[in-house]
């Protein structure tokens, strides 16, 4: 079984629909990189909606001289996008995953392989931990109260959480891993 890893980035009132300029994710202080790097390399792919994805095409691979390595690894990774209208990805090792994603990411976490990161993708969050597919959340945490934006959990989910780690770094950007509690 492959585990399946919420990432996102938020603000301390719970957006992660980034409407403001609080987050820019060329810039890695070394004391939040160690831990990028640490999740990044128990992750082999990564799952995105398809507005997340065509961003992330739009932006990473044409970052020249991109020093946090972002760039190669997205590059280097398995790509699965959820599309029902996307016919060509145009991204190296990308796979389109159309139709329901609930039975996909099923089948993908039943597979071989290391961690499956799901980052941004809003709708696909919300549809994923609705169905209780995921394993873990590690939420990066940042100073700024944007006052409005989309949540990670979608409206009237409930779920106990167990802390499995806190970090918190000079910047003022905290770092959180919680998994969902099997009572």
């Amino acid at each position: 079984m492959r585990p399946l890893v919420i990432t996102q980035n938020m603000t301390v009132d719970g957006a992660v629909e980034m409407l403001d300029d609080w987050f820019d994710p060329t810039d890695s202080p070394p004391d939040q990189a160690e831990i990028l790097q640490r999740d990044s390399a128990a992750c082999d792919a990564i799952l995105l909606g398809r507005q997340t994805f065509e961003d992330f095409r739009g932006f990473w691979p044409q970052q020249e001289e991109d020093t946090t390595g972002i760039t190669d690894e997205l590059n280097a990774i398995e790509k699965y996008v959820v599309s029902s209208t996307m016919t060509d990805p145009a991204w190296q090792r990308s796979t389109i995953l159309a139709g329901d994603p609930v039975p996909a990411v099923r089948d993908l976490t039943r597979g071989q392989g290391g961690e499956i990161s799901l980052t941004g993708s809003i709708r696909l969050c919300h549809t994923l931990i609705a169905a209780g597919l995921v394993d873990e959340y590690r939420l990066w945490t940042y100073p700024y109260v944007q006052g409005r934006g989309r949540g990670l959990f979608p409206a009237g989910h409930r779920t106990p959480l167990t802390l499995l780690e806190h970090r918190a770094f000079s910047s003022g950007v905290t770092y959180t891993r919680w998994t969902p509690r099997k009572d």
